[in-house]
This record gives structure tokens, sequence and C-alpha cells, in this order.
């Protein structure tokens, strides 16, 4: 029987069993309950114990060539890695990721704050800044009002970096689709935590 995969993170868990997904809240989540052999990538270091301490669940971690990556990395980020041979992927949740491949090699990495968290940070600086971004600006364009104004200055520079590396651009994220307004040719693919993973279990013959 194929194996679980679970992508775990600090306030959801997406499960893929048996080629579909399920997403549970964290406080909904019991490990314990799970029979099946369950492999997971983890970025909740709560949870870290409680699945050390069953048998039938794996941590991906232990496939990964940690050469390949900065110690501090997160296993999410790792993954997404893992998934691609050449390209950037950008990955728009929390906080923004953005890693670049090329043939199967890390080439490095930034993160920046995630969407909400910038429009917060944008709104402690003043309450005239405390309004949201607009997804239809025209980064091309000086921005004559606040919420174009905010908008252009957080993500025009953003783009332009992602843009002018000139690879595959790769979205993932629960902002992957705001994004994709912005980077034409970019492919949005909520699958690649899990196509990684898939990939170094292959590689191990354990799927």
């Amino acid at each position: 029987m194929t194996p679980i995969l679970a992508d775990i993170g600090n306030t959801t868990i997406d499960l893929l069993i048996e080629g579909v997904r399920h997403k549970h809240l964290i406080a909904d989540f019991h490990p314990n309950t799970f029979t099946q052999e369950v492999w997971y990538s983890n970025v909740n270091h709560a949870l870290s114990p409680i699945l050390t301490s069953l048998p039938n669940w794996h941590t991906i971690a232990d496939l990964v060539d940690k050469n390949r990556y900065y110690p501090t990395m997160g296993m999410d980020r790792i993954m997404v890695c893992e998934a691609i041979e050449n390209g950037v992927i950008v990955d728009a949740g929390s906080a923004i990721t953005v890693d670049r491949m090329e043939g199967g090699e890390y080439l490095g990495g930034f993160i920046s704050l995630g969407l909400k968290a910038a429009q917060e940070a944008y709104g402690r600086l003043s309450p005239a800044l405390a309004v949201s971004f607009n997804f239809e600006v025209d980064l091309t364009i000086m921005a004559k009002n606040t919420p174009d104004a905010i908008t252009l200055g957080f993500l025009a520079p953003l783009i332009a970096l992602i843009e002018g590396y000139g690879q595959t651009i790769y979205l993932s994220g629960g902002d992957a689709h705001l994004f994709k307004h912005f980077l034409k040719g970019a492919y949005v693919d909520e699958m690649l935590v899990f196509k990684g993973m898939k990939k170094l279990l292959e590689k191990g013959s354990l799927c």
C-alpha cells in the first residue's frame, strides 16, 4: 500500500492519501489514530516529540542529502526544491520564500515577509498606511494613491528580482494565485512539497 504523505505546518496539516489531499487544522490532528505508514515533512517543532514516538511515522528529513542545503533551511522549502530540477520556486505563504535550482543543484534563496505580514507592518508604521494591497495595480506605473503606493513599494522589487533570474517560475502556497497575476509565465503547483517527497521516496525505492 502506498504510504501516506504529510506536510505539517504550524497551523495545518496537508495529507496525501492514495492521491487525494486532505487538509486539517493542527488542533484537530491526532497522529496516533493512523495505522498506515506515514512519511512527513514537518516545520512544527511542538509536534516533533509526538511524531518521533510513533513507529509508523517517518521523517522525510532522513532521506535528504543535507549537504545540498544550509543547516537551518526549513524542510518545506527543501521539499519544493527537491521537486524541481531547474527553476525559481516561490512559496507564497505566511512568509514568501524564493529558491533557485539549476541542474538539480540548489543555488540559494531568500525570505521575504508574506503579503499579510507586509500589510500589517505598513499599518504599524502609520495608521494612514493601514490599507490593503491593490493586486490589480500596474507595477510599471508610479502610484498616485496609498494602496497602490504600498503595493508598488513592496511587490515591484520582489517581482523584478524573481523575474530577473530568467528561469521558469513555480508558485505554491496560499497566495500563489495573487502572484500569478504579476508573474504571467509562472506555473502554480500546490503539489510541489508532495512531489519532492515522492522523488526522495522513489530514490530509496520506498514509494
